[in-house]
């Protein structure tokens, strides 16, 4: 036997030529014709294929790949290096079905470092997050941790929503040229992510409507997965055109029945935390035998949160919670999203060919994580990641890309009356405001300025564009967020999905200098106290993220809260049960373009002058009138 390990192409990314080769050494390990690197041998393992366990079995590893399962003994071929663990349970790698790293706040090589250990070992990233900031860089930005020996394996989906409506404009356009190109360049890449904006599928009038499908059209050319977002789409008739479009997916079901519909019109549904528990319920109750069509998806979570609440793991133990059986949870994590994914040759089960990445658990039932294996190695005890994070020095392509060339000002967030008026009309919107039409108010008017009425819980809202140079600005008054505390404001460069900045305060001089304390650390968070900036949280990369460790960012993210509680912050209920009193963080997603939000703020642009614009219908209107 001949030992060609040394010969073999690295498989930190998967491509045809490489993978052939492995494949051909991984033929003769199983054989026993080449020596192995590894075996681990487990109590029990879970073929999530036949959803069974299995008694004492062993898993042979050659490089980062499972060449051989079998019951203990049964291998005939020579082992470097042996690890046995007869008291734990072996699950394989969970994956995230759709996930934004970018809401972690960290970089994917910290990231890698911070679900690892709670089990995630890959993860297909829906990617219109930085593909807004950087759009030509996103695929390098998305391999480059694995470059670096990360192993967590990310397999991104460029964003359809780039931009997410025609209505805005910045760092990114993707149609049909890129999404091939993409495709073409790495079999990394899944597919198209969720397709957001549903008016434009469905209207040939739209102006986005020829290069969402052009994208669409690119994606079948490749063989790829196109990912949809149905959020809204609740009657028989949009169900069927959804799935008619192509559109493989949706992770936005709230109720079992919403589910159920989807399910019955060929959608692969994706439960995320917030709903998972009615919605297992709820099929349960209707009897579901087969669910090959499920996953968990974990969407959007901060690292803060994954740290209090765990990871993929935390989606699996709230579905056994929840009803369901620990094998079929374990599915809807393994097998089931990396069959809708096509990407079950490398990952998605314990399984030759594939790469070894196991979770090793104490305790099925309740999840309990002991070690974690990923590219053919011990990567994690409890929760501390054995690995090296790798140090990545992120060029400026990635840390300067909060582009405002200037100081902003008071004047930039004044919104003048009509000559001689006292009083004057205004257009409001709330946070998760999806009615057909906006809210109005009769303003005051002083010194040829429309003022806030913190009375009635009116305060000033503006998007600042971060991308010309310019610091264009569309301001206008919001309805029960922000402080009510004087000259208080707070800006966020993350602002789902365009990222622009947003600001919201109750002075215009302390909105500038919250949006200047950002220009300053390029993104992140700022606030502003009684005219003072009190806190910053840095974003430098993409204005997204940060590249250091999870606990140092959730730190500094526990003293911003600390500052905001020193303020208040109005409140009024919305449609969204997910809008809470206090400090308003999810204002990072009411801002929001996709369905079903209707009129919104964007970004002075040629189709929205003041940027305030129904993305439905691309109807537009005056903020004070």
């Amino acid at each position: 036997m001949s030992d060609q390990t040394s010969h073999l192409p690295d498989d930190l990314f998967i491509n045809g030529p490489d993978e052939v080769a492995i494949r051909q050494d991984l033929t003769l390990v199983a054989l026993g014709k080449r020596p192995a690197d590894k075996l681990l041998r487990v109590g029990r393992l879970l073929d999530v294929h036949m959803r069974q366990w299995l008694e004492d079995q062993e898993i042979v590893i050659r490089g980062r790949r499972i060449a051989y399962v079998g019951p203990a003994g049964s291998y005939t071929g020579e082992v470097k290096e042996r690890f046995h663990e007869p008291n734990l349970a072996a699950v394989p790698g969970f994956g995230e079905v759709h996930k934004h790293i970018e809401s972690s706040h960290v970089t994917p090589e910290w990231e890698a470092a911070l679900v690892l250990p709670r089990g995630n070992t890959w993860t297909c990233e829906a990617s219109h997050e930085f593909s807004n900031v950087n759009g030509p860089r996103n695929l390098e930005f998305w391999l480059e941790a694995r470059r670096h020996g990360s192993p967590q394996k990310i397999f991104p989906l460029p964003g359809s929503a780039v931009p997410p409506t025609a209505y805005e404009w910045g760092g990114g356009h993707f149609g049909h040229a890129e999404q091939d190109e993409f495709l073409k360049r790495s079999l990394m890449v899944a597919g198209l992510d969720e397709v957001m904006d549903w008016p434009s599928v469905w209207n040939p009038e739209n102006p986005s409507h020829k290069r969402l499908w052009g994208m669409i059209q690119a994606t079948f050319e490749n063989r790829g997965v196109v990912e949809g977002h149905g959020a809204g789409l609740r009657a028989r008739p949009d169900i069927n055109a959804f799935a008619a479009a192509g559109l493989a997916s949706d992770h936005e079901a709230w109720t079992p029945e919403e589910a159920i519909d989807k399910l019955r019109a060929g959608i692969f549904i994706e439960i995320r935390p917030h709903s998972m528990p009615d919605i297992i319920k709820g099929l349960l109750a209707a009897g579901l035998q087969d669910w090959s069509q499920i996953a968990f998806t974990t969407d959007d979570r901060s690292c803060s949160d994954t740290l209090k609440l765990g990871a993929t793991d935390y989606n699996v133990r709230l579905a056994i919670e929840s009803g369901l059986s620990p094998e079929i949870a374990v599915q809807c994590v393994t097998i089931n999203p990396a069959r809708h994914m096509r990407l079950t040759p490398w990952v998605g089960s314990i399984t030759p060919g594939r790469f070894a990445d196991v979770v090793l658990l104490e305790n099925v039932e309740k999840i309990g994580i002991a070690k974690v294996w990923a590219d053919g190695r011990q990567v994690s005890e409890g929760k501390t990641y054995l690995a090296e994070v790798p140090a990545i020095a992120w060029p400026e392509w990635a840390t300067r890309t909060v582009n405002i060339a200037r100081r902003m000002t008071k004047d930039d967030f004044a919104i003048a009356a009509p000559a001689g008026r006292s009083t004057v009309n205004a257009a409001l919107l709330r946070p998760f405001h999806w009615s057909d039409d906006f809210i109005t108010a009769e303003l005051a008017v002083e010194d040829g300025e429309v003022q806030r009425d913190t009375a009635r819980n009116i305060t000033k809202f503006a998007v600042v564009d971060r991308f010309s140079g310019e610091g264009r600005t569309a301001r206008m008054f919001w309805l029960g967020t922000g402080p009510s505390t004087p000259d208080c404001a707070l800006a966020c460069s993350m602002g789902h999905d365009k990222h622009n900045i947003w600001v919201v305060g109750s002075s215009d001089e302390a909105m500038a200098k919250a949006v200047n304390a950002l220009i300053d650390i390029q993104g992140g968070w700022a606030l502003v106290d009684r005219g003072t900036v009190t806190a910053t949280v840095r974003y430098e990369v993409g204005g997204l993220m940060t590249c250091r460790p999870p606990e140092e960012l959730h730190e500094e993210m526990q003293a911003l809260y600390r500052a905001g509680e020193k303020i208040d912050w109005m409140y009024e209920p919305t449609f969204s049960p997910r809008w809470w009193p206090g400090f308003p963080e999810r204002l990072a997603f009411a801002t929001l373009t996709c369905a079903p939000w209707r009129w919104v703020l964007v970004a002075p642009g040629p189709l929205a002058p003041e940027g305030f614009v129904n993305v439905q219908t691309g109807q537009t209107h005056p903020i004070v009138w």
